[in-house]
């Protein structure tokens, strides 16, 4: 017999998967997104080639650099790029400033390797690099597969040379060697975490001795200097005054038989920026300010002059309303922040088969249900989370289910398992509410995460809907 439906049934909260509701049309939309989407995460593997590539889609669709402006009006598009780090955007709406903008922040850095200030040496006839990772990583995850090099050196004259090795099919790669089984009981005793230490991971960069005098010390070294010298003109002291990024040398694929997923390095948090980005550049004068945020220092704590802790955003602000209002004022650029309405857009982890033990199944985020909500973030207690009101979770459910846009909630992880937090709490310093919204994806941190097409255009939908929010 059919089991007939009781009365209260209907007052079940249900999720289902987004694809269930995937025309032909939505799903050609989706493809389309997620390749565009793929080419930019292949563009953009360090914070600074983030930057480049926001700033130079902001230009092509009419953003101008805030400092060539001495006026702002309704449906006025401008940027402000913070030494090739951080990005701001803004879309002037059609209400005043001080009612209030409507934001979303996400961050430009991903964990990565750093080369160190003096990181290269030869040792058993190996030129190596040292390097100290960036972020929290699982360091045996980097371990014997192919590394491209990216970075800038600056001279001591001022000038400076942007470095890709690695990316080109005819580039050569480098690589972290691992310990051969044969050889690694004592290795495979030990913790995850302990089975190789920082100072462990050390890149081969060659092997070839210059071809001059057998007698020199560290000839493979010299070797090296030598071949970088005439390439690029480098020594060794420019190594001080360069940031040098180690990332996976391969670019991003699709993923599964159905090919329903990307699989990348970067994607936290590149998926929101790019998804946030492209909300932004797709509207035209909304009703509120627009504005879209991609900060850099993240994944260390938000720290530097770069970073969501520094004032760079509120200078930005600051610099939108001294272009609006008659006259300059600091109570306008507080009330406006006050009164603001904010996304963090930043990722969450979704539900793995292989690993559902840290996860609680009722407030899990599972892979193509949806752009992902979260009222808080934060480990064991809620440190460090913002714990958005309940007023302002119901307006973004209410915004979602009015535009048909998937939606799912979850939080990261059962409660005394871990944590970690994203930039909303800083945000919310302002007295603006803030809600974290993005994608859940699998594999956070490592140097392959995955994400599901249909939550990448799903936040995509959310993002724009919310910048058209009044």
């Amino acid at each position: 017999m059919d089991h007939q439906k009781h009365p209260a049934e209907s007052l079940l909260y249900k999720s289902k998967s987004a694809w269930y509701n995937v025309d032909n049309t939505l799903m050609s939309s989706v493809i389309s997104f997620n390749e565009s989407y793929k080419l930019f995460l292949n563009q953009a593997k360090t914070e600074r080639e983030t930057a480049v590539q926001i700033t130079q889609l902001a230009q092509e669709n009419g953003f101008a650099p805030i400092n060539s402006v001495n006026k702002l009006q309704p449906g006025s598009k401008v940027m402000l790029n913070y030494r090739d780090k951080a990005v701001m955007l803004a879309v002037i709406g059609a209400n005043p400033i001080d009612q209030g903008c409507n934001i979303i922040g996400s961050h430009t850095d991903a964990p990565r390797l750093d080369l160190k200030p003096n990181p290269l040496y030869e040792d058993q006839n190996l030129a190596m690099l040292k390097t100290h990772y960036y972020g929290g990583i699982k360091k045996y995850q980097w371990l014997g597969m192919p590394l491209a090099l990216h970075g800038v050196i600056c001279f001591k004259n001022g000038s400076s040379v942007n470095i890709m090795i690695g990316e080109e099919s005819n580039d050569p790669v480098f690589t972290i060697t691992d310990l051969l089984p044969h050889l690694a009981k004592e290795q495979m005793g030990k913790k995850m975490s302990e089975a190789i230490s920082g100072e462990g991971l050390n890149i081969v960069v060659g092997g070839i001795p210059i071809n001059e005098d057998e007698k020199l010390k560290n000839p493979v070294k010299l070797a090296v200097l030598d071949k970088l010298n005439q390439q690029f003109g480098i020594t060794e002291e420019d190594f001080i005054s360069a940031e040098f990024e180690v990332v996976p040398a391969w670019p991003a694929r699709d993923v599964g038989l159905d090919s329903s997923m990307v699989g990348s390095y970067g994607q936290d948090d590149r998926v929101c920026v790019y998804t946030s980005l492209k909300a932004l550049l797709d509207i035209n004068t909304p009703t509120f300010t627009s504005v879209a945020m991609f900060m850099d220092k993240e994944e260390i704590g938000s720290s530097g002059n770069t970073g969501m802790a520094a004032r760079t955003f509120e200078n930005f602000m600051a610099e939108l309303i001294a272009r609006i209002l008659p006259g300059y004022s600091e109570l306008a650029l507080r009330r406006c922040l006050a009164t603001s309405k904010a996304l963090s857009a930043d990722v969450t982890a979704g539900l793995d088969p292989n690993y559902e033990s840290v996860m609680e199944k009722m407030n899990a985020s599972r892979l193509g249900y949806g752009v992902s909500i979260t009222k808080y973030t934060g480990s064991r207690g809620k440190v460090h989370a913002n714990d958005a009101h309940a007023e302002f979770l119901g307006y973004i459910r209410h915004l979602l289910n009015q535009n048909n846009i998937p939606w799912q909630t979850g939080e990261l992880g059962k409660v005394d398992e871990g944590g970690g937090g994203t930039i909303a709490y800083l945000m919310a310093v302002y007295g603006m509410d803030v809600l974290d919204c993005g994608v859940p994806i699998l594999g956070m941190h490592s140097p392959f995460e995955v994400a599901s097409k249909v939550d990448i255009f799903s936040a995509y939908r959310a993002y724009k809907a919310f910048f058209l929010s009044q």
